[in-house]
């Protein structure tokens, strides 16, 4: 009986090691035909998924308390399973190299509890190599196993998009690769039992290790040309989002639009190839170009607010601005290299005081990470300045009234009283456009309505 069999028949069990935006719905996914082992050294984590609580809100709390994924700190149960599945972060260091750290204590974990006749499938973003000439001596060293001979490895590079309920891993197509013919057949029927989309066979590791790294790097090149395009047409006053509708209407147009890059893939893995290709002697242009383009978008969207603040004829120094949304992208609580922090700290630069309103930010994480409170939208009053960085659906509700009302003394009172709120809020009507700055940077109102509504506006 191969190891396919035994997955499906019970006989032996799948693990996912790590179980963030990425591990945890592939190890829920599999637990509705498999055994699974849901490992993370994280015990507050483990505990919060034991009572049915998701704290990534990827798949939710009510399919969390249905499933059968067996969730554990303890390593020793990785012994339990032959097909083991590594979803682990992948980061950067301060100076934009690798920090392969995460995957390789993974591999030394895994390692140690690693049984003759397994297969190790790794998810996680690299450059081309990392599994073979990273993964596999450690995990030949630690286990006193031969790779080829006690086990096998392949690579399956993850595409989920957290936040995202339409392309999820069942609906995209899954790349998949292994160590020889044997080991690439058995990882494609095992990712076949979920993958409603089905997988594509890359012919190597290498190859699949290569096609995910240039899927992010490939998107961030596209972003930094509409923030260059941003950048340049707001020095002509000219509005960067009419300029793309119209170029738009031809058909091979390629719609992408101007914005903050942040999270854990395409602000991160362009940094994975260009690092290889410094190791092989060559250095990038175009990749190290717009990644340098993204990366000082935070510093860009805080000047040009106080470019705003200053015609408006604020005092800059002890100013009160107010951001909505601080995770990396809308809808999803991850914040993860999010570059609303960057706006964040240039703005205190200036001795501005920063409010950041997010309901959906993971409160702890953004602590953690950048020391960073959020408060409540009922604080938000007598600003000088309003930033919408990130389009929650939260936000939703707002309207350009409530936003006017947080430029004034009246204390914002919620959604549920909006009609009340825009009746009887003094919003100040004499005053000019530049007296209420409204930096929109992904456009969630009409520039036109807004200025009309007496707003210094702005938008990428």
């Amino acid at each position: 009986m191969n190891l396919y069999e035994k997955i499906v028949k019970k006989q032996t069990k799948i693990s996912l090691i790590g179980l963030g935006y990425v591990g945890m719905p592939i190890a829920v996914a599999f637990a509705r035909k498999a055994d699974v082992i849901g490992f993370d050294v994280n015990e507050e984590k483990i505990a919060l998924y034991k009572n049915g609580i998701d704290p990534t809100e990827e798949v939710g709390n009510e399919v969390i308390k249905s499933s059968n994924v067996n969730f554990t700190s303890d390593e020793t149960r990785l012994k339990e399973a032959q097909f083991h599945i590594v979803a682990v972060p992948t980061p950067v260091k301060s100076d934009h190299t690798p920090d392969l750290r995460p995957l390789e204590s993974a591999s030394k974990t895994l390692a140690r509890n690693l049984t003759k006749g397994s297969i190790v499938v790794f998810e996680s973003t690299v450059y081309p190599g990392v599994t073979e000439e990273v993964c596999v001596p450690i995990l030949e060293k630690e286990s006193g196993l031969k790779c080829g001979l006690d086990f096998k490895v392949g690579y399956s590079p993850e595409r989920i998009n957290p936040g995202d309920q339409e392309h999820r891993l069942e609906t995209i197509i899954k790349v998949v690769s292994g160590m020889d013919e044997e080991t690439l057949d058995t990882v494609a029927k095992v990712y076949e039992l979920v993958v409603d989309a089905g997988v594509y066979k890359a012919e190597s590791i290498k190859v699949a290790e290569a096609a995910k790294v240039i899927e992010n790097s490939q998107r961030d090149i596209n972003i930094a040309f509409m923030n260059e395009l941003s950048i340049i047409f707001n020095k002509m006053g000219i509005d960067t989002k009419a300029v793309l509708e119209a170029a738009g209407t031809k058909w091979n147009f390629l719609k992408f639009t101007p914005g903050l890059v942040g999270g854990h893939c395409i602000g991160v893995d362009p940094y994975y190839l260009t690092y290889k290709a410094e190791q092989m002697g060559y250095y990038s242009q175009i990749i190290l170009s717009g990644r340098k383009i993204n990366d000082d978008m935070g510093k860009y969207v805080a000047e040009s607010t106080v470019k705003k603040m200053i015609k408006a004829n604020k005092q800059i120094n002890g100013a009160k601005v107010a951001i909505f949304g601080v995770t990396f992208k809308e809808d999803c609580p991850d914040v993860r290299n999010t570059k609303i922090v960057d706006v964040i700290r240039e703005l205190e630069e200036y001795g501005v005081e920063v409010k950041v309103v997010d309901p959906v930010a993971n409160k702890e994480d953004l602590w953690h990470e950048y020391k960073v409170k959020t408060c409540h939208i009922e604080e938000i009053k007598d600003m000088d300045a309003v930033i919408l960085a990130v389009p929650h659906k939260e936000f939703e509700t707002l309207s350009l009234d409530m936003i006017k009302g947080m430029f004034g003394s009246t204390q914002y009172i919620g959604a549920e009283a909006m009609e009340e709120v825009a009746a009887t809020i003094d919003y100040g009507l004499e005053t000019t456009n530049d007296d209420r700055v409204l930096i929109d940077i992904k456009g969630m109102f009409n520039k036109e309505e807004a200025k009309d509504a007496g707003f210094g506006y702005w938008r990428l």
